[in-house]
């Protein structure tokens, strides 16, 4: 018969330390109402290193009265590197501050039903991406023991935490900075992947708006993010008689500039290119990809969000617009 090894306790832990289980409590729950000596805490983290004591989540949560777990709902939709860029520094940042984060894949789940499988976990904060929350799932959330609800998206949900993102403004800086080029027959890409229209809706709106009262038109050019699909775009594009592109963002941009070259059209003296993001494949292109940089809500402000409203769960919901942009003009437009 196989021998398991008995589990090891925080009672192993203290006897190898030669300390109280209180202080190994202490140590590995990072309480700060007590102040340990370096030297001590060093003991217990190697005694519990050697011995492979892991604190119980279940048992810590009961005598704080709720989880350290925030959970991100894993997007149901394409995400590129800068909001991957993001979320590392969030999940640091959370890190830091004691939290476990976990992500949790949603396909197929929605809205109130979505929120009823995030409860099942009991975390005490819970950080929404995109649309997909609404007023009742955030109730339901709460009365299940979160702390904290925070969306990030372009709306506000009714008793959560709101960051909110403008992409409006993303459209508005490519239409100005086109219209400022001379270029008065653009086109705006709407990508033809679900999900993506809750961003590409109001960034065409945003070109829309910029060109509201001047002599430009704007043509929506829908494409899926495949080569067959830039290059049908591109096979037409000289009848349309387009002189300009916003297209959604870099990777799109990249995409459709790759195709129009193809079909021998210069970039930017045939059609001016912009993208948004930032990327730095965009500046290794030729010519130099010119973009719309977003500047994203910082990781660490965004944790330390979430830890206020976990300390004090009662208190007025913070609402933010945190979606900043302005143009970066390269070779392309």
């Amino acid at each position: 018969m196989v021998q398991i090894p008995n589990t090891p306790t925080s009672a192993d832990v203290a006897r190898l330390a030669g300390v109280s289980r209180a202080t190994v409590s202490y140590v590995l729950n990072n309480t700060s109402a007590v102040r340990i000596s370096e030297p001590t805490r060093r003991r217990v983290h190697e005694a519990a290193r050697e011995l492979g004591y892991v604190p119980h989540a279940a048992a810590r949560s009961l005598r704080a009265g709720h989880s350290r777990m925030v959970l991100m709902p894993a997007p149901a939709i394409p995400v590129g590197p800068l909001y991957s860029a993001f979320l590392n520094e969030l999940q640091q940042a959370l890190g830091r501050l004691d939290y476990t984060v976990v992500q949790y894949g949603t396909v197929g789940l929605h809205a109130d039903e979505a929120a009823r499988a995030w409860a099942e976990l009991r975390p005490v904060a819970v950080l929404v991406p995109g649309v997909e929350l609404g007023p009742r799932g955030v109730e339901n959330l709460k009365r299940s023991g979160a702390r904290a609800v925070v969306t990030l998206g372009p709306v506000r949900v009714d008793g959560a935490h709101a960051l909110l993102m403008d992409h409006d403004a993303v459209g508005h800086r490519a239409g100005t900075h086109l219209l400022a080029r001379g270029r008065r027959r653009i086109g705006v890409v709407v990508p033809e992947e679900p999900g993506l229209e809750f961003y590409s809706r109001p960034r065409l709106a945003g070109v829309r708006e910029a060109l509201r009262g001047t002599d430009a038109a704007v043509t929506e050019l829908p494409l899926a993010y495949t080569e067959q699909s830039a290059g049908r775009l591109a096979a037409r594009w000289r009848e349309s008689e387009l002189d300009a592109v916003f297209a959604y963002n870099d990777e799109y941009a990249m995409l459709l500039m790759r195709a129009l070259q193809d079909e021998g059209l210069r970039v930017p003296e045939d059609v001016a290119v912009i993208g948004a993001d930032d990327l730095m494949l965009g500046r290794l292109l030729r010519p130099r990809l010119s973009t719309v940089r977003i500047d994203l809500p910082s990781g660490r402000d965004l944790a330390e969000l979430v830890d206020r409203a976990v300390r004090d769960p009662g208190g007025e919901p913070e609402v933010r617009t945190v979606l900043g942009a302005s143009v970066i003009r390269r070779e392309s437009s």
